[in-house]
């Protein structure tokens, strides 16, 4: 359970990467109050978990309606984590995350919580398709209770990041950002092989 649990939260922190949405989350609100910034990162924090939560409870029928297996998309997530680990490793925001289209259309808009900020930079494709993957590798009650519990705190935790870079964190270190950034990337390049060895066994 606990193996299960920290597999869980390590996954979800590394593919939301609020850390990593700072810099697009600030550059898109140069004319926002820190208070209008903090009520769009609870508007986006509640927005991305309640569309991981969604497709996380229907992947059933996702699996039956396109006739997708659990051990394809477990191959799939875990491609998309490694994907997403490299640019990670590298300090680059992935463009699983957001491209440059969407920071751009950001930029335009007068309230960004919903999109681009809660769709897709934090509740991306990557971070959807592994809340799928760990939710059908819960199996039972308890991990099910576990793995709604770790999206919670993830969103919690992400929610306190932007609140707090809301309130002026340009001052964050960039170099610690980065370290935060690479070491996030280890984890999640281990995850996505975990995850296509599973895969690999399951087909």
């Amino acid at each position: 359970m606990m193996e299960y649990a920290f597999m869980t939260f390590g996954a979800l922190f590394a593919m939301v990467d609020p850390l990593g949405a700072i810099p697009a989350f600030l550059a898109m609100t140069p004319q926002n109050t820190a208070a209008e910034r903090q009520r769009m990162a609870l508007t986006a924090t509640l927005v991305a978990g309640g569309v991981m939560a969604a497709f996380a409870c229907l992947g059933n029928v996702i699996f039956k309606v396109f006739g997708i297996t659990l051990a394809a998309l477990q191959i799939a997530g875990g491609l998309i984590l490694l994907l997403a680990a490299l640019d990670m490793l590298r300090a680059q925001r992935s463009p699983l995350k957001e491209t440059a289209e969407e920071k751009q259309e950001g930029v335009i808009k007068d309230d960004i919580a919903v999109t681009p900020l809660g769709i897709p930079m934090l509740s991306g494709p990557g971070a959807i398709t592994t809340a799928m993957v760990l939710f059908h590798k819960a199996g039972t009650p308890g991990r099910v209770v576990v793995f709604f519990a770790c999206l919670v705190v993830v969103m919690v935790l992400s929610y306190g990041i932007l609140y707090v870079s809301a309130a002026g964190a340009r001052r964050l270190s960039p170099t610690f950002m980065n370290i935060m950034e690479r070491l996030m990337g280890i984890l999640l390049a281990a995850l996505g092989v975990q995850f296509i060895l599973v895969g690999l066994k399951l087909g």
